[in-house]
């Protein structure tokens, strides 16, 4: 007769933030009753020392009992196995020792140094290194720390300019007018004016159609002094945004014709002009 093999089947067990939240409030009370158990176990030994067989023996069981009964909740639904005896023996080891000092305190009459400074090693060491909840921290780990989002944080949009986290609050949202966008290169052209470049933020997807009439209810803009069109040399997934009129810029030759020839000289015009240590132009009259 042969034996099958056992099938092993590999499950993914899906997050719960809800049951990860609560595993660690349960380890922070864990770790709560632990610090507790370590002050009270100082305290009935202090008092042992002090008192002979007065309190050595209730003491005694009081730590026998919560040792035994903290080792039932750590190995219950464990499976067994040398990491399971591992940690039983690891979290065993704050009582055994303090049941032993508590042993000798009931055989020795009097205080003792010897007892005093083991006394203050247990209490010390069982505070500073945690057997026990390394026992269960070794038997069942904690799920990684759960990070709890701000509901009125707002993501920020890769370019810092006011325009751009406008655009990104009123413009880019769900329901908007360009959603999926971001605005980048924000640059002034003039007194009331300015360009971007609209980008969508899905790799491979266009900018969608965007309604200049929602652009100018958001803005307060007249609707002919928006425009919206492709980068040159760019695809689709970028479009150019202007709004207003960029300021007209002039050369030495339109400053002379526009604004000097008219008063100063009428009728002459620039035809060439030399930068050098001396500006010498020539001027055709």
């Amino acid at each position: 007769m042969t034996s099958r093999p056992l099938l092993k089947v590999d499950i993914e067990v899906p997050a719960w933030p809800a049951v990860d939240r609560a595993r660690w409030r349960l380890a922070a009370l864990q770790d709560a009753t632990g610090r507790a158990a370590t002050v009270a176990g100082a305290a009935l030994a202090g008092a042992g020392l002090l008192a002979d067989q007065a309190v050595t023996g209730p003491s005694l069981v009081a730590v026998t009992v919560a040792a035994l009964a903290g080792l039932v909740t750590l190995r219950a639904w464990r499976p067994v196995g040398h990491q399971r005896a591992t940690a039983s023996v690891l979290y065993l080891m704050p009582g055994m020792a303090l049941a032993v000092l508590l042993t000798a305190e009931r055989i020795v009459q009097g205080p003792h140094w010897g007892e005093a400074l083991a006394l203050a090693a247990w209490t010390v060491g069982t505070w500073v290194v945690r057997p026990s909840q390394l026992a269960r921290r070794m038997l069942a780990p904690l799920p990684a720390p759960v990070v709890l989002a701000d509901e009125d944080e707002v993501e920020e949009p890769l370019d810092r300019h006011p325009a751009a986290r406008w655009w990104a609050v009123n413009v880019a949202i769900e329901g908007g007018a360009a959603p999926g966008t971001v605005l980048e290169d924000v640059e002034r052209t003039g007194e009331q004016a300015m360009r971007a470049v609209i980008r969508s933020t899905i790799p491979g997807r266009a900018v969608p159609d965007i309604s200049i009439k929602s652009l100018s209810a958001l803005t307060d803009v007249p609707e002919d002094r928006i425009a919206i069109g492709p980068v040159p040399g760019r695809g689709a997934a970028v479009r150019l945004l202007t709004i207003g009129q960029a300021a007209k810029v002039l050369d030495a030759h339109t400053i002379w014709a526009e604004r000097i020839a008219p008063l100063a000289m009428p009728g002459s015009v620039i035809t060439e002009i030399n930068f050098g240590p001396v500006m010498n132009g020539e001027i055709d009259a």
